[in-house]
């Protein structure tokens, strides 16, 4: 951890913390947010280290905002709770918490564990709120008091997906949860919204570049027929968390190439596409 800069509430410039920032939609979201002139500070997190303190250099080295790597498991309370300690102690305010990180996990629904569920719950949905409920704490003390949440949910908040329970469930969770915490917070000057990707390219949908057949199924469910790049949602997400945004709260947007104008992903479905 970096020693604290003397970052205060009077200078200009935002401070902002991005979870499962190491790659993909986070790093995007992170890099995009330093190119913004908007922020003096961005927190990166993730599990491994030499690939959250790459995307902090990176940071640094390309923009003039200063970033910090923390390393912690969103699935643990405690390291939470730490990420969001950590970022006070070293900018003294939090601006804009954006719970990106998540994980997914293909299996029929009478073979998952209760061990995978909780797993995924975890990651998806209780990592989330728990750092919003930290982070909040400080967002209402202090000065000037408020901040935005944005929360990144996917498509399979709307759109069920079949061996996929326990991730879809946790997305459908996450838009009641942004709707909820908007509507109570905002009399804290807090703003909370939603980000919902289709499909995008990054790690967790490798199968898209290695398996053509299965891009071309996906391919048909997309209007504007292709895949999504990380840039493309990290856009979105920056203007959700920018002034231009300021009457925004309690929304869902969706980066998805017109994925949710269909109605479902089912086997019907498929064959009449």
């Amino acid at each position: 951890m970096a020693k604290n800069t003397g970052y205060h509430a009077s200078r200009t410039g935002k401070v902002a913390i991005v979870t499962g920032s190491s790659k993909g939609i986070g790093r995007a979201i992170a890099l995009t947010f330093a190119k913004s002139h908007d922020y003096v500070g961005i927190v990166v997190n993730g599990r491994k280290r030499e690939e959250v303190e790459t995307v902090a250099k990176e940071i640094r080295d390309k923009s003039n905002c200063d970033s910090v790597a923390v390393i912690a498991d969103i699935s643990q309370e405690a390291d939470c709770i730490r990420l969001i300690d950590e970022t006070m102690k070293h900018f003294g305010r939090i601006d804009v918490l954006v719970n990106n990180a998540g994980i997914q996990q293909e299996m029929p629904f009478e073979d998952t564990s209760t061990e995978t569920w909780h797993r995924i719950i975890e990651v998806d949905l209780t990592g989330p709120f728990i750092c919003s409920r930290e982070a909040v704490k400080h967002m209402i003390s202090q000065n000037p008091k408020g901040g935005c949440i944005i929360n990144i949910s996917s498509v399979h908040q709307t759109i069920p997906k079949p061996h996929y329970v326990p991730y879809a469930t946790s997305k459908a969770g996450i838009e009641m949860m942004t709707k909820t915490m908007a509507l109570e917070l905002a009399k804290y000057n807090i703003r909370v919204n939603a980000v919902a990707p289709g499909a995008i390219a990054t790690d967790m949908n490798q199968e898209l570049k290695e398996d053509r057949a299965e891009l071309n199924r996906v391919l048909k469910r997309v209007p504007l027929a292709r895949i999504g790049t990380p840039e493309e949602v990290a856009n979105v997400v920056e203007f959700i968390a920018s002034d231009k945004a300021s009457y925004v709260t309690g929304s869902a947007f969706f980066v998805d190439g017109g994925m949710t104008l269909y109605p479902a992903f089912s086997p019907a479905f498929e064959e009449a596409a």
